[in-house]
């Protein structure tokens, strides 16, 4: 029988791999370790790898070589970032490596629309004033979706999915982004330069790819372009955004907040658990913030979108073990 082995695997994750596992009638075994230099021999004797990473699976090229070694074609994740891999070395030794680029576009934007809802209504304020029992309500009123300006950067399956809901809501949308405008959006949302999004929108949020191309993108010079009365969201990837920097802008009162889902040095914290503060200065001082909202990595998580991600890494192992293709290779 065809064997899998699924690295770092939620509990969450279980019954969908067990649904899909009786549905192909293949063996898939589940661990809840990361793969790294330390769990790689477990891949031992399995035909392929399914893995979900929040660190870099190793620092050395070895590594890949010892999993060709072991038969092993393929490296499927389990999630849109493939970061944490290193696909030279992994081509180097002929291991092919897939993603899921899109188990869920709803429930990023979601998300998006839910932290721009409450920036926008002020509920991270008004629920310190109510920690502190006091309801007085001057200060902090709001301002109606139809009055503002909503600026997209990157434009892709997420980004798309959130100029829609808020056209609908009656916000004018802008946005930018590297590739050519999409004429699926023609009459929602407006094409503009970096620079005229920072200073017409009232809410930017970036959804970008992550990586070197990427990294702190959002950086002081973006955030000094913005309106002082704008709100800035990110629910791509931490290293997009120069976090000293943006900890700069609230503190300058350049901009006035931000949700977070992501952010700088996230694997230090999120799926974890702390006595106090955590190991991350810049968390720490974001967290004291009352004009920011933070989320641990769960614009994703939901039950289509992790039914998702599954499912369809597991489909491109069988597929590519099987002598197939997958049309989410690398």
């Amino acid at each position: 029988m065809t064997k899998i082995l699924a690295y770092n695997v939620r509990i969450d994750e279980q019954p969908f791999i067990d649904q899909w596992s009786q549905e192909h009638g293949v063996q898939v075994d589940s661990t809840d370790k990361e793969l790294h230099d330390d769990t790689v021999e477990m891949a031992k004797g399995y035909d392929g790898v399914d893995f979900k990473q929040r660190t870099i699976v190793t620092q050395d090229p070895d590594f890949y070589k010892k999993l060709a070694s072991y038969g092993i074609i393929q490296l499927s994740a389990r999630s849109a970032g493939i970061d944490t891999v290193n696909l030279k070395w992994a081509k180097d030794n002929h291991l092919r490596v897939t993603n899921v680029p899109s188990y869920s576009p709803e429930a990023v934007a979601e998300m998006a629309l839910t932290q721009a809802m409450q920036l926008t209504r002020h509920i991270p304020q008004f629920n310190d004033r109510l920690s502190d029992s006091n309801y007085v309500v001057l200060g902090l009123r709001s301002r109606e979706l139809t009055e503002l300006t909503v600026g997209i950067i990157g434009v892709g399956r997420i980004g798309g999915k959130l100029a829609r809901i808020f056209h609908a809501l009656g916000a004018t949308v802008i946005g930018n982004d590297l590739r050519a405008p999409r004429e699926d959006l023609r009459g929602i949302m407006t094409y503009v330069s970096k620079e005229e999004l920072y200073k017409r929108a009232d809410i930017i949020s970036v959804h970008v790819w992550g990586g070197d191309d990427n990294f702190h993108l959002i950086n002081d010079k973006a955030f000094a372009q913005m309106k002082p009365t704008a709100y800035f969201i990110n629910d791509s990837r931490g290293p997009v955004v120069d976090t000293q920097a943006l900890i700069s802008a609230l503190n300058n009162q350049q901009i006035a907040g931000a949700a977070l889902d992501v952010v700088e040095d996230e694997t230090k914290i999120f799926n974890q658990k702390f006595d106090g503060s955590t190991p991350v200065d810049h968390y720490n001082q974001l967290k004291q913030m009352t004009n920011v909202l933070l989320t641990p990595h769960v614009a994703f998580f939901t039950d289509h979108a992790v039914k998702n991600m599954v499912m369809q890494s597991l489909d491109d192992t069988l597929a590519i073990i099987s002598g197939g293709v997958s049309e989410h290779e690398f």
